[in-house]
């Protein structure tokens, strides 16, 4: 994640205003960063920095946005800043707020993506704190309920301390891997007159600026070696396309070996039409390959699995002959609460550095030419057209299934397409099961977001705010491809949608299921010889089936459906894709096959 440094004119911080109390320097500081949004529940603990945020700071930025719950705030700025490159503002109530929000934070902390969260908490100064509430929303710290999935947290003690720590953040967060972060403003010094003197520094950079991480040149050039000298390279790419820059020396590097790609979904990496990608071939490459190279590979033991969708994987799927080389930063950002690091893998080289400035140097020493260049050219050309091979098969079975009672999700995505063909489309949640890469042409780093990094639910709605904020006044659309258990945990985000006139097709994949609970319960009724047919009890949220069309426009947005035929789809989604184009949110409630 490249997270743009701050203008010029952004650190003319406070617009020749003089602030007069703690809370507006904070907003001089977030200014200054080029801090554009902060979402928010409001919340008295924050109220000083809430109205210094609507009066000090005016109608420039932060500008806020209204949220209706603390996980709906963190995951739009978490979609923000996969989208833009940039962090985000999200506000969060005291103790309460940030319990709230703790699921949303997880989810970000796995992804890898910088949200600055800042708190509020009743004066640490017991003696100034109003009766009850200030003593129940108070905590010793409050940075110990995230400190475990945050970068950094901090609770500053005066108004000069709040600056440095706020530039802390801003660092820490920025730098790879990225990570959210926490700072937590005590009301007293939010409301406090502040202390003359105080202000932003001049010269940000120096408190800020920090140079990217190169891979150890030595272990680069072998790498270089291995891959000229292979036969039947392999490169693995999960969150590359976390820049622009890295997504671009992918592909050049896997043009110049002649060298598949498997996508492994998590982000955009590489195109989804090009003739190197290889990604449902993951299985059959990694067994033939002799050098395998993974980039930016969050779980990589996971990816050399064979079978490594399933329940249970099956068995290593690489030759032990193979040379496995890792570039990745995960190993910088290692806590031990959760295990989000993953299973330890061995490695022939690791390389330590950021993809971003690892890959365009690979690409400059790697050979081109003699023996191995030769099988590697003879193997891409049969990759290629077993590659249009694959795609007409995947068009010709989208085309020909039909469905009585559900959509199939191939003949979802044909309509899609179809109805978004003269569009700009950005996809900012979910990929229906693979068939989005399958039959559209996914080619920028923006066009895909990716997945919740935790996968915790409620991720989907409130991350298509903030791809969808982003985008708002562009000619794009914003395409929210909505699991249903997903949109019922933070159905409230409707409301920001329709507030923020955002660009937003939601377009319900209502399967009347948590059906991922329910494939649990399928394997283990097999395992264990009981009925299937009773597998679906206590994870099918119907009867009654919720109305998902008229919750929309209870808050505001045009909605249809629910649409349960192919047939219908053409109409109805031609009369949504209209109304985003005008620049307003719509949902459309599509009944889809289970799986």
């Amino acid at each position: 994640m490249i997270v743009a440094q701050p203008s010029s004119a952004a650190a003319s911080a406070g617009g020749g205003r003089t602030p007069e109390y703690g809370s507006d320097l904070v907003v001089d500081v977030l200014r200054a960063l080029g801090i554009e949004y902060a979402a928010l529940n409001p919340g008295a603990s924050f109220r000083g920095l809430h109205d210094s945020l609507v009066n000090y700071g005016g109608d420039v930025s932060p500008r806020t946005v209204l949220c209706c719950h603390e996980e709906i705030s963190v995951a739009l700025a978490h979609g923000y800043a996969k989208a833009t490159g940039r962090p985000m503002l999200a506000a969060l109530h005291d103790v309460v707020g940030l319990q709230h929000a703790c699921m949303a934070i997880f989810n970000a902390w796995c992804d890898r993506v910088p949200v600055l969260l800042l708190g509020g908490t009743g004066p640490m100064d017991s003696s100034r704190r109003r009766p009850w509430i200030e003593w129940i929303h108070t905590a010793l710290v409050q940075g110990n309920h995230v400190r475990d999935f945050v970068k950094f947290d901090d609770q500053p003690s005066g108004a000069a301390a709040v600056v440095e720590s706020l530039l802390r953040a801003y660092r820490l967060m920025s730098a790879e891997p990225c990570g959210p972060v926490y700072v937590c403003l005590d009301a007293a010094i939010q409301e406090d007159p502040l202390p003359k003197g105080l202000g932003v520094p001049a010269d940000l950079d120096r408190w800020i600026a920090q140079s990217p991480v190169q891979a150890d040149p030595a272990g680069l050039k072998t790498a270089a070696e291995w891959l000229s000298d292979s036969e039947r390279p392999v490169i693995l790419a999960d969150t590359v396309g976390r820049t622009r820059e890295g997504a671009e020396a992918l592909r050049q590097l896997a043009e110049r070996l002649n060298a598949p790609v498997v996508d492994l979904g998590s982000r955009f990496n590489f195109p989804s039409d090009h003739p190197l990608e290889a990604s449902e071939r993951r299985e059959e490459l990694l067994r033939e390959a002799d050098v395998i190279f993974a980039v930016d590979v969050v779980d990589l033991w996971g990816a050399l699995q064979a079978n490594a969708a399933r329940h249970r994987p099956s068995g290593y799927a690489p030759s032990p002959e193979a040379r496995l080389i890792s570039l990745s930063m995960s190993e910088m950002l290692v806590h031990s609460w959760t295990s989000d690091f993953q299973r330890m893998q061995p490695v022939d080289l690791n390389l330590v550095g950021e993809s971003r400035l690892t890959l365009p140097a690979l690409v400059d020493q790697v050979r081109v030419a003699g023996a191995s260049a030769e099988a590697r050219r003879a193997r891409a050309e049969a990759l290629a057209e077993e590659g249009r091979r694959r795609r007409s098969d995947w068009e010709s079975r989208a085309r020909t299934v039909s469905g009585e009672d559900a959509v199939p999700l191939g003949a979802l995505g044909l309509a899609l397409r179809d109805a978004l063909a003269r569009h700009d489309v950005v996809l900012s949640n979910s990929d229906l099961r693979g068939w989005a890469r399958r039959l559209w042409r996914i080619d920028q780093p923006y066009q895909y977001t990716g997945t919740s990094g935790g996968a915790g639910l409620g991720y989907g709605i409130g991350a298509s705010l903030g791809v969808g904020l982003a985008h708002r006044g562009t000619s794009r659309i914003v395409l929210n491809l909505q699991p249903d258990g997903d949109m019922l945990y933070s159905s409230s985000a409707l409301y920001t949608a329709a507030h923020e006139k955002l660009p937003l097709l939601m377009v319900m994949l209502n399967n009347h299921s948590y059906y991922n609970s329910e494939e649990h319960g399928l394997r283990m009724a097999e395992r264990r010889g009981r009925p299937a047919s009773r597998a679906g009890i206590g994870t099918r949220p119907e009867a009654p089936a919720v109305d998902f069309a008229g919750m929309a426009r209870s808050f505001g947005i045009a909605a249809a459906g629910p649409v349960s035929s192919v047939g219908e789809l053409p109409h109805a989604l031609a009369t949504a894709v209209e109304a985003v184009a005008s620049g307003e949110p719509y949902l459309l409630d599509v009944v889809t096959e289970v799986r």
